[in-house]
C-alpha cells in the first residue's frame, strides 16, 4: 500500500502485505462464509448426515455438532472464523442450534450479495436485516407457549434427536431433566440453573441403559496405595493445588559425595523431608486428600499407614468441582491444611465400573451438585453422548429460566417468513428487499430438513405455506414420515431462547461481514526476532 505526494511514492505497510479491497473484498468475505454454512448444512436435522474429522496425530472425531464440526476445521479465513464463532457462542449460550445459526449466517449472506449485485448499498440492507430480525424477535414471542414440565423431557429428546443416539434417547432426556430439575434455584423470583453444577464423566464400556445420575462428584481416577481403604464415611477432604513430595530445585543441580555414608545421609534427609510432608495432612485432621500435582511413593506409604485415602494428578477444573461440591477450600500450601479449610462429604468411595475403577464423592455439603455417568460400547459412542448430553442439558435449563417453547421442524421459520413478507410490504424504503430477503433466508431450514431427508425440498414448502397460510402456526416438516404435521402434538419442541439466539447471531455475523470493505493482511516475519537471553543476568 502506498500513497502518491509529489510524484514521491510514500510506503505505509511494510512488504508483502496484502490488500483486497471494495467489491472484491465482499465478495470474498461472503464466498467464505457461505463456503462454512454450506459445509455444515448437510447436517441439520434428524436425518442430516454427519462429518469425520482426522487430527494430525490420526484422533477420529465422527459427529453432526456444527460447533464441533467447525471448531476442528480450523479454519483459516477470517470471515469464515466469523461463521465458526457463531456456532461457538450458540453452543456457550443455549447448547442447541450449531448449525441452524451458522447457515442461516450463511443465507443472509446470499441475499444480501444478490441485493448488492441490484446496487443497493450494504448499509440499506443491515438496516433493513435489523429490523426484520427485531420483527422475528416479536413474533416468536407471540408464538411461543408456556412450558409445562411434562414438555422438558421431549425438549431434551428433540435436542437428543439427529445426534446418532435415537436408540437410547428416552433414557438420557430423563437423565437430563432430571439432573438440571436437581439444580434449579430461585433467584429474584425468577428460576436460575447453573449447568457447571452438573459433571458428565465417560466410560467407553457397558451399555447406554447402564448411565447413571449420581448425586455428588465422579473422577475418573483411583487411590494411589492398594493399602489405603477404599471406602472413607465423613470424609474430611483436603483439596491440594500443592505437591506431597521433596520440592525439586529449579535450577539443574548435583550432589556431590566425598566420604563413606553421605549416600546414606542424603537419603535420610529425603525421606525425613517426605515424612514432614505427610504430617502435615495427616495433622490437619484430612482423611481424604485430592491432589493436583504428585505425591511421593514414601508419602504415600505413610498416608497409606494412616488410613487416608490419597489420589493425585487430579485436573484444575476438578478441583474447582470438588471446592462447590465439599465446601472445602483450594489449598496452596501443605501449612494451610487445617480444619476450616478441609471440605465435607458423607462418603468417598472408589468402585468399579466396566473394567476400571472410578472415585465417587456422594452426600456432599453442596446439595446442588451432580454428576452423570455415561456409558457405551465404545468411546466414539461415549464421545458423542458427551456431546448430545450437553445439549440437553442445557435446553432443559433454558426451558426452565424462560418458560418459554416453540414448535420445531422448521415450524418458526415458515411462520416467521410468512409475517416477515406481510411486514416488508408496509416499508416504503429499500429495507423492504432487505427484509423480503431475511424472510427468504428463514426458508433455508425447512428446506434443509426436508433435502437431507431425501425429500423433495420445493413440494413441502408449498405445502408448509399453505398450512400456515390457513392459520396452522404449528405445522412443521416431519421427516420421517416424510409429511407436515403438527409438532406440538408430535412432541417436536425447543426453547424459545434457542431460535431468538440463532436469529441474533446470524444478523449481527452478516451485518459485520457486509460492513467490511478493505482486508488488510500482514505478511509474516522472514526472520522473527529472538528474544534476548537473559538468564545470565539472574
Amino acid at each position: 500500500m502506498a500513497g502518491q505526494m509529489g510524484g514521491q511514492p510514500i510506503i505505509i505497510l511494510k512488504q508483502g502485505t496484502e490488500r483486497t479491497r471494495g467489491e472484491e473484498a465482499k465478495r470474498s468475505n461472503i464466498m467464505a462464509a457461505r463456503a462454512v454454512a454450506e459445509a455444515v448444512r448437510t447436517t441439520l436435522g434428524p436425518k442430516g448426515l454427519d462429518k469425520m474429522l482426522v487430527d494430525p496425530a490420526g484422533l477420529v472425531i465422527i459427529t453432526n455438532d456444527g460447533a464441533t464440526i467447525l471448531d476442528e476445521m480450523k479454519i483459516k479465513h477470517p470471515a469464515a472464523k466469523m461463521v465458526a464463532d457463531v456456532a461457538k457462542t450458540q453452543d456457550d449460550e443455549v447448547g442447541d442450534g450449531t448449525t441452524t445459526a451458522a447457515v442461516l449466517t450463511g443465507e443472509l449472506l446470499k441475499g444480501a450479495q444478490e441485493l448488492m449485485e441490484q446496487g443497493i448499498h450494504p448499509t440499506t440492507i443491515i438496516q433493513g436485516y435489523h429490523l426484520a430480525m427485531d420483527k422475528s424477535k416479536e413474533i416468536l414471542s407471540e408464538i411461543s407457549i408456556t412450558a409445562e414440565d411434562d414438555a422438558l423431557r421431549k425438549i431434551a429428546e428433540t435436542a437428543l434427536t439427529g445426534k446418532g443416539i435415537e436408540f437410547s434417547k428416552e433414557k438420557l432426556s430423563e437423565l437430563a431433566v432430571s439432573a438440571v430439575k436437581s439444580i434449579v434455584k430461585q433467584e429474584n423470583g425468577k428460576k436460575t440453573v447453573n449447568i457447571k453444577n452438573i459433571s458428565i464423566e465417560r466410560r467407553g464400556e457397558g451399555s447406554v441403559e447402564d448411565s447413571e445420575l449420581i448425586a455428588g462428584i465422579i473422577l475418573d481416577k483411583t487411590k494411589t496405595h492398594q493399602s489405603m481403604p477404599s471406602r472413607i464415611e465423613n470424609a474430611k477432604i483436603a483439596i491440594l493445588a500443592a505437591p506431597i513430595e521433596v520440592r525439586k530445585t529449579e535450577t539443574k543441580s548435583e550432589i556431590s559425595i566425598e566420604a563413606v555414608g553421605q549416600t546414606r545421609m542424603f537419603l535420610e534427609q529425603e525421606e525425613r523431608l517426605v515424612r514432614e510432608a505427610a504430617d502435615k495432612v495427616i495433622k490437619g485432621g484430612a482423611n481424604v486428600v485430592f491432589c493436583q500435582k504428585g505425591v511421593d511413593d514414601l508419602a504415600r506409604y505413610f498416608l497409606a499407614k494412616a488410613g487416608i485415602f490419597v489420589t493425585h494428578r487430579v485436573k484444575k477444573n476438578d478441583l474447582e468441582k470438588l471446592s462447590r461440591a465439599t465446601g472445602g477450600k483450594i489449598i496452596t500450601s501443605l501449612d494451610e491444611i487445617k480444619p476450616d479449610a478441609l471440605g465435607h462429604a458423607g462418603l468417598v468411595e472408589e468402585k468399579m465400573v466396566g473394567n476400571g475403577e472410578m472415585i465417587f464423592v456422594t452426600q456432599c455439603e453442596n446439595p446442588s451438585t451432580y454428576s452423570i455417568l455415561l456409558r457405551g460400547g465404545t468411546e466414539h459412542v461415549v464421545t458423542s453422548l458427551d456431546r448430545a448430553m450437553h445439549d440437553a442439558l442445557r435446553v432443559v435449563g433454558v426451558a426452565i429460566e424462560d418458560g418459554k417453547i416453540l414448535a420445531g421442524g422448521g415450524a418458526p421459520e415458515i411462520e416467521l417468513a410468512l409475517h416477515l413478507r406481510e411486514y416488508a410490504s408496509t416499508l416504503e424504503g429499500r429495507e423492504q428487499l432487505a427484509v423480503t430477503k431475511f424472510a427468504q433466508a428463514l426458508e433455508i431450514i425447512p428446506k434443509s430438513l426436508a433435502e437431507n431427508a431425501g425429500l423433495d425440498s420445493i413440494d413441502m414448502l408449498v405445502e408448509l405455506r399453505s398450512r400456515h397460510e390457513h392459520g396452522n402456526k404449528n405445522v412443521g416438516l416431519d421427516v420421517f414420515e416424510g409429511k407436515p404435521v403438527d409438532m406440538l402434538e408430535n412432541g417436536v419442541i425447543e426453547p424459545l431462547r434457542v431460535k431468538t439466539q440463532a436469529i441474533t447471531l446470524a444478523t449481527e455475523t452478516a451485518s459485520m461481514i457486509l460492513r467490511i470493505d478493505d482486508v488488510i493482511a500482514s505478511a509474516k516475519e522472514e526472520h522473527p526476532k529472538k528474544q534476548p537471553d537473559l538468564s545470565g543476568l539472574e
